[in-house]
């Protein structure tokens, strides 16, 4: 790999890993009370697996967009595809902050439908700079669809 491929990963990486660690603040704020008291289904997993999880999906974000900045500001649809990135990678923090900080189940299952749709214009557009962009993007797309499914469970069992 060379340097500036390298380098490029490595900041997207980076931002990815800041990004969840903001997260991670807003759901300490209520993670062992308010979602405690909470009634989840039966598929909901033990909260000891985020953690990892998060933190593989989020360095697998920043390969992803490590490898489309690689091809060049220059190209309009790198910009394009690094927009959607950085908005998606925006409601991703957001769902954290409505779901955990402020509490709201139902603002946050918007929130989370919207990354969804985020997400696969990102993908749509890493495909055009980077195929193995779009595919280190699949198992986000699928936890977050997960995600969004648990959101909705939790949201529905406690209204």
């Amino acid at each position: 790999m060379n340097i500036r491929l390298f380098r490029k990963i490595s900041i997207a990486i980076v931002v990815c890993l800041l990004i969840g660690f903001l997260g991670s603040i807003a759901t300490q704020t209520s993670v062992d009370d308010w979602f405690t008291t909470l009634e989840k289904p039966s598929f909901d997993p033990p909260n000891w697996l985020f953690a990892p999880v998060w933190t593989l999906l989020y360095v697998m974000m920043g390969i992803a967009a490590g490898l489309v900045w690689y091809r060049g500001l220059h190209h309009a649809w790198v910009k394009t595809a690094l927009y959607h990135f950085l908005f998606q990678l925006f409601l991703n923090l957001s769902w954290s902050v409505v779901f955990f900080g402020l509490q709201e189940p139902l603002g946050a299952l918007f929130v989370i439908i919207a990354l969804i749709v985020l997400i696969l214009l990102t993908m749509k557009w890493f495909s055009v700079a980077d195929k193995r962009a779009t595919y280190l993007m699949i198992p986000y797309l699928l936890w977050v669809v997960f995600a969004a499914i648990l959101n909705f469970e939790i949201w529905r069992l406690n209204s």
